[in-house]
């Protein structure tokens, strides 16, 4: 199967693919952090190339339920916002049989300007076998809700507040916003297995 990890730097979903003997690539503006197959430039110059599915993550910046206050704090993130809302649609309404598009919870300002398309699913990483909680939601065409494969919530929720929402905890650097976009390892398994 042909597969694109649209806007994955990591190539950790990319991987997880080749892994299972597909023919996937990653793509993203920034080069790959990992050797494999990578498109470094817009999803736009490949995204109709055949592909038989692709996995999408967004940049989820002006998107995201957490993010909704700066929007009244700075009126020029709402064009931004318009901007991310377009791409996402964009991908979320590509020429493409199977899509799943990845991002976080989002405001309502977002809903409204991809059409109030709402997310298929919400998975954790606990779900997947990390002792971490992370809100992600998937948008599906074609595809059918992705299964859990390790849940370990029970065993994640004595952890304290800050191990289990190690992320959203992680100090000012400038490998922050990397480190809270990568794919857990598990998530991406799952699509494989479960996708491929």
């Amino acid at each position: 199967m042909k597969v694109l990890v649209a806007c994955e730097y990591s190539g950790r979903v990319r991987d997880a693919f080749i892994a299972k003997g597909h023919d996937a690539m990653s793509c993203d503006l920034l080069p790959t952090d990992s050797l494999g197959p990578h498109y470094q430039g817009s999803v736009l110059d490949i995204i109709g190339d055949g592909w038989d599915l692709m996995i999408a993550h967004p940049p989820c910046t002006y998107l995201t339920n957490s993010g909704v206050t700066w929007l009244h704090r700075d009126p020029s993130r709402w064009e931004m916002l318009d901007d991310g809302a377009a791409f996402f649609k964009l991908l979320l309404d590509a020429p493409i049989a199977r899509i799943c598009i990845e991002n976080p919870i989002m405001h309502k300002y977002a809903k409204e300007r991809i059409g109030g398309v709402k997310q298929s699913q919400v998975i954790q990483p606990w779900m997947f076998g990390h002792m971490e909680q992370k809100a992600t939601c998937l948008w599906l065409k074609g595809l059918p809700l992705l299964q859990p494969t390790n849940n370990v919530k029970e065993a994640m929720m004595p952890l304290p507040k800050n191990e289990r929402e190690r992320l959203h905890y992680l100090p000012p650097s400038k490998d922050r916003w990397k480190l809270r976009s990568t794919t857990y390892q598990g998530i991406a398994d799952a699509m494989a297995d479960q996708w491929g």
